[in-house]
């Protein structure tokens, strides 16, 4: 059973970068906006767990230095300034207006940010590129002084271009989460590499701005609890075992074969309602911590949290192709801790699936209407452990700028937020096809010997 659960080592290395340019980028046309006007952000683009910048990186190990006349930055920005055309909403900045909602604003001397740089180390230096490494922050662009989760008057993309000794390149991201979820930046994304890669703006399908389709109801209607927005006394010892211990961050690769197992476990033994491999890793990774957290008391009420993206249950109307904006419904499992860590792993994988099949065009509605009657201003973390999951999106397939798809794409630095498990799909070096998956998530180091033996217990 071992094998099928391997522990991925994160090496440690010093990454020296030098700055060589930061530029503006600023549409290469005429947009539909000017200076001094806004655009309307739905509540679903301004809940507060969306009011960050999501950092990715992108490794090329191409010896892209001799294969083309321009830098990678240049064939990049130039890419870029044309792609904020359709794309005009990412030129602009943030603010906060009345109730402490944010829009866009347009003004002058805004437009995106691009950073050229180089380093003198090879990409092989960095070992194998398999798991995201907190060791990696210096290929991500951060303002001198910039203060964490800094959102007001920020670029909403700052992009830096890295060149390596060998001639390969990363590309480091940041985009900010206010104006598009997972799906939406692959769309961008996607169309920035297909204009770069041609020479020629290219943009399929057409994006589509329109935040006005999650306008709240009037009066609004909250016809759910929301346990996922709730304020809950944190009574148990789980948020300070976290956050007291500095938390490492550990990655694991768990095979295809034990996600079969897992999934055949996990089945209700009626199978009426089935559940989906999501459901059964996610009921095992949540067992999986809260064991080795041995979080007490035994009746804490825990919280589960995750995103279902909400896109294919939008029917009354429907939304229109090519929307890029946050489309994403926080759906919530409770259970108390001895449920958790005692009941069988069919019962817990019960849970996840009926809070993922709450989520309907109701509840949608429900979420938005909550946002405008009692906006949250802080996350809570209080019992919760939410799972973020990337394995459906096209974070490699989307990114290639011209010179193939990245050999690693993908997050950086779990640390700052020790209550989140991210689950990623294999990288292009991995054997293909990849049906294997990442686990990445923070614990303590005694936290983590426990947390492995609780992931090969899958029997009850």
């Amino acid at each position: 059973m071992a094998s099928l659960v391997q522990e991925l080592q994160v090496p440690h290395i010093n990454i020296q970068v030098t700055i060589d340019h930061v530029t503006p980028v600023m549409p290469a046309a005429p947009i539909p906006v000017s200076s001094g006007d806004s655009l309307y952000l739905s509540n679903l683009d301004d809940m507060i767990g969306a009011r960050v910048f999501t950092p990715t990186v992108y490794f090329y190990r191409c010896n892209c230095s001799s294969s083309k006349e321009k830098r990678v930055g240049e064939i990049l920005r130039d890419a870029l300034v044309n792609v904020l055309v359709p794309y005009y909403p990412f030129s602009g900045r943030l603010r906060e207006i009345k109730n402490g909602k944010l829009e866009v604003f347009f003004g002058p001397n805004q437009g995106a940010l691009m950073v050229e740089a180089h380093t003198d180390i090879a990409i092989t230096d960095l070992g194998e590129l398999e798991v995201p490494n907190p060791c990696w922050s210096p290929l991500i662009y951060i303002f001198p002084n910039e203060y964490n989760y800094k959102m007001i008057d920020m670029p909403l993309v700052i992009a830096q271009v890295t060149t390596f000794r060998c001639g390969g390149f990363s590309l480091g991201l940041r985009i900010c989460h206010c104006l598009c979820d997972g799906q939406g930046a692959m769309q961008f994304i996607s169309a920035w590499a297909a204009t770069a890669k041609t020479g020629t703006l290219s943009t399929s399908p057409n994006p589509c701005w329109d935040r006005e389709f999650f306008l709240p109801r009037n009066p609004p209607m909250v016809k759910f609890r929301h346990a996922e927005f709730m304020k809950i006394d944190e009574t148990s010892s789980l948020t300070s075992s976290l956050w007291q211990a500095k938390p490492l961050q550990k990655c694991y690769r768990i095979s295809e074969e034990f996600q079969t197992r897992l999934k055949e476990r996990a089945q209700p033994q009626n199978h009426d309602q089935p559940c989906t491999s999501f459901d059964a890793m996610a009921a095992h990774l949540w067992r999986s911590w809260v064991k080795a957290l041995d979080v007490k008391p035994m009746d804490y009420e825990l919280r589960l949290t995750f995103s279902v993206n909400a896109r294919q249950k939008l029917k009354d109307p429907v939304l229109q192709h090519g929307f890029y904006g946050n489309v994403v419904c926080l759906a919530c499992a409770t259970s108390t801790v001895s449920e958790v860590i005692e009941g069988k792993i069919s019962s817990t994988a019960a849970r996840v699936r009926k809070a993922r099949q709450s989520v309907t065009e109701e509840y949608v509605r429900s979420t938005i209407d909550f946002m405008e009657v009692d906006r949250p201003t802080r996350l809570e973390f209080a019992g919760k452990l939410t799972i973020t999951q990337w394995t459906r999106l096209s974070i490699y397939e989307c990114a290639d700028f011209g010179w193939g798809n990245p050999v690693y794409a993908g997050p950086i630095d779990l640390t700052p937020t020790p209550q989140v498990c991210v689950i990623l799909p294999e990288g292009e070096g991995a054997a293909s096809p990849r049906r294997s998956i990442l686990v990445c998530i923070c614990l303590s180091e005694s936290a983590a010997l426990r947390f492995k033996e609780c992931l090969l217990e899958i029997c009850d």
